[in-house]
């Protein structure tokens, strides 16, 4: 994932176009839905021609507009060749749909995201949640899986999820974060697991005896068929990890749905459903998303400093509340940043990369002012940055992160805003990419969804609301 380009100055009634086209998303499926369905591919290009003009022509701003694209295309590569290579791969579920079975299956899903991601998890598990539970299935299967799965599940590895994945490009260590993510992570986990298995038993217990008899017995067992695809899956996932030369990744990610699609046997396609049509839908949408929260992004990015206060509590709320509507990536960029800004004296900068130039050949003679902190950060770096050192050069960004992991009192915020990005991402169907996809899915196999609106009131506030209260009482409170 690359960076933004430098900060241009927006005006700020250029958020409108976003603004309109998130109600548009709440709010046309219920009160216009067959014209939204007809037209909201025009729509959201519309929206999307306004805002990518003035950039253009307003403020001469074509690398943003080229930057912004080149995320979109890696965006829907990644969300599209998982989406073809998992319909290729089939998961025969035994019919066992009990609430304790859909909790291990959701946990396992989740330790599963930070292997694959939560995009390459969702896609994969999907299908098999909705068949194992198709003969009670409700709104709640769709938005626990939403909640667990594409999102605070992978909140352990910087494959986990995009800003993560981030930050790990910026220096923060790869295992650093499940070191200290974990807690949040099993606590986030672990209450909505718990939230799920009270809302699926009372939902289980609604069924007929004779239908949970004959749905969760012994008559099936779990087979895996299309196989083969596991090999296009790693190579999407290798890809992942390829920032140069541009465009090698996404080719790579098409190379391997292409393969993938052209390979699986019909059978396989047929038992998982599967069509084109969800991947055209989000594909469609987020051209809007990623094109209309421009302005937005760039506000934040350009006032993130002035939002800062001293409290760990406040950039996890804050990257995790705009990481609802925004995309989390530049979100958690955003705030991490502002830490850096909030809590490095920019003079020390200069004097750390004197000090990694001369393999700290002075450090033990260092004095002034900063000498601690600068011992301190050197110190980090040996730890978790050995080729950086070995090389005689780090980066900024690296010496900043340094200097936050070297000073223990200011891990909290490293920590507080890469679960406030991650876990927030959940309380929208927009949040994180593979929510709508899954959502997509779902509508696709005839399975009630919830609207956005619903979403947010009947399952984001009563359930993911007081999940995020716990975990910001006990690790963020002070």
């Amino acid at each position: 994932m690359d960076f933004k380009p430098d900060l241009v100055s927006v005006n700020p009634l250029m958020v409108a176009p976003f603004a309109l086209l998130l109600a548009l998303i709440a709010l046309a499926p219920l009160f216009f839905s067959a014209w939204w369905g007809r037209h909201y591919p025009k729509v959201t290009g519309a929206l999307a021609a306004v805002v990518v003009a003035y950039y253009l022509v307003g403020l001469h701003a074509a690398p943003h507009v080229w930057h912004t694209a080149r995320e979109y295309v890696s965006f829907i590569a990644l969300i599209g060749s998982l989406f073809v290579v998992s319909g290729g791969i089939h998961i025969n579920v035994k019919g066992e749909a009990t609430p304790f079975a859909n909790v291990v299956f959701l946990l396992v899903s989740a330790i599963t995201a930070n292997l694959l991601g939560t995009t390459g998890a969702s896609m994969l598990m999907i299908r098999p949640w909705l068949r194992m539970n198709k003969y009670r299935i409700t709104g709640h299967h769709v938005v626990f899986f939403i909640f667990i799965v594409s999102n605070v599940g992978g909140c352990l590895t910087p494959i986990g999820d995009p800003p993560l994945f981030l930050g790990y490009l910026m220096g923060v260590p790869f295992w650093w974060v499940a070191a200290h993510c974990l807690p949040m992570w099993a606590v986030g986990v672990g209450v909505l697991l718990l939230m799920f298995f009270v809302v699926d038993y009372r939902n289980f217990l609604r069924a007929p005896r004779s239908v949970r008899a004959a749905e969760t017995g012994h008559g099936e067992s779990w087979r895996f068929t299309g196989l083969g695809n596991l090999f296009f899956l790693g190579v999407i996932l290798a890809a992942v990890l390829i920032n140069n030369p541009p465009f090698l990744r996404e080719a790579l990610m098409v190379a391997a749905a292409l393969g993938s699609y052209f390979t699986t046997q019909k059978s396989v396609h047929d038992s998982n459903h599967f069509t084109l049509a969800p991947i055209k839908e989000v594909a469609i949408l987020f051209i809007g998303i990623f094109a209309t929260m421009l302005p937005a992004l760039d506000w934040l990015q350009g006032n993130a400093d002035r939002l800062t206060t001293a409290a760990p509590g406040f950039f996890y709320w804050g990257s995790g509340c705009l990481s609802s509507v925004l995309d989390n990536a530049p979100t958690y960029l955003c705030f991490l940043k502002a830490s850096f800004g909030r809590f490095i004296p920019p003079e020390m900068i200069p004097q750390v990369a004197h000090v990694v130039q001369t393999h700290g050949a002075d450090l033990a003679n260092l004095t002034g002012p900063y000498a601690v902190e600068i011992k301190q950060t050197f110190a980090a770096l040996q730890k978790y940055d050995a080729a950086g050192l070995s090389r005689g050069f780090v980066s900024t960004d690296e010496i900043q992160v340094a200097y936050l992991l070297g000073n223990l009192k200011f891990n909290a915020y490293i920590v507080a805003v890469s679960v406030g990005a991650v876990f927030f991402g959940a309380n929208t169907y927009i949040g994180n990419g593979p929510n709508f996809m899954v959502k997509a899915i779902a509508d696709h196999q005839k399975v009630h969804t919830p609207t956005f609106l619903n979403y947010v009131f009947n399952y984001t506030i009563p359930f993911m609301l007081p999940m995020l209260l716990i975990v910001w009482w006990l690790f963020f409170r002070t």
